[in-house]
């Protein structure tokens, strides 16, 4: 992605902990008719590099994957993650004031990861994706679900029904767009005017404005 040197994020447990604090992304990979997307939730194992997902076998973007092995298109695939993001009106540089030239953005936080995809397709490794997927979002709560509490010929039926997809991430890249290339002043009026809208989108975009370093003027 275009990433001005202001916004990279190249900080490895940076990137792995926005991942796992964001992990339905956008898996896309490019068919013999183009470019196609899913949104899937993902589970990083990051000791190994690895992002793995599944989706329903009567979702045809697996099998331009499948047929990437023959060469039919390239088998990688690009996950986007996004998180916070907030429209940024000009009203609140300084700079309107004094001359004017000033124009409104969007100030978001993005994660590009890329690699070499492969599918499996057996039962035992989808019930363990599956299982590890489940755990991952099940962490935060009292009494976490599992996916042994449910049958497992029911779990097996279904295991059937989806295709396990699993990306070798040789490229991880994270852009944090947040007012950095702007002067003092202006980031200090941005995060004044997101305060004083009072959402809880605008609430986050100005706590991530706080604790990121502007870049040097």
């Amino acid at each position: 992605m275009y990433n001005p040197v202001p916004f990279e994020e190249n900080r490895l447990d940076v990137l792995h902990a926005f991942v796992r604090a964001h992990p339905l992304g956008t898996l896309v990979t490019n068919g013999p008719d183009g470019p196609e997307a899913t949104h899937l939730p993902l589970f990083l194992d990051a000791a190994a590099g690895l992002l793995r997902c599944h989706m329903a076998r009567a979702n045809p973007q697996w099998r331009r994957l499948e047929s990437g092995q023959s060469g039919q298109c390239d088998g990688r695939a690009l996950v986007i993650f996004s998180g916070a993001g907030h429209y940024i009106t000009p009203n609140w540089y300084p700079e309107k004031r004094e001359h004017g030239k000033v124009v409104p953005t969007w100030n978001y936080v993005a994660v590009h990861a890329t690699g070499a995809a492969r599918l499996f397709e057996d039962t035992p490794s989808l019930i363990r994706h599956l299982s590890e997927l489940t755990d991952s979002m099940e962490a935060g709560f009292a009494e976490p679900w599992s996916v042994a509490d449910a049958p497992p010929d029911y779990v097996e039926g279904l295991a059937k029904a989806i295709v396990g997809v699993e990306i070798a991430v040789d490229r991880i890249e994270g852009k944090w767009k947040l007012s950095q290339n702007r002067s003092a002043g202006a980031r200090q009026g941005v995060i004044a005017g997101l305060d004083r809208l009072g959402s809880s989108a605008s609430r986050e975009m100005a706590d991530l404005m706080r604790k990121r370093k502007p870049a040097l003027r």
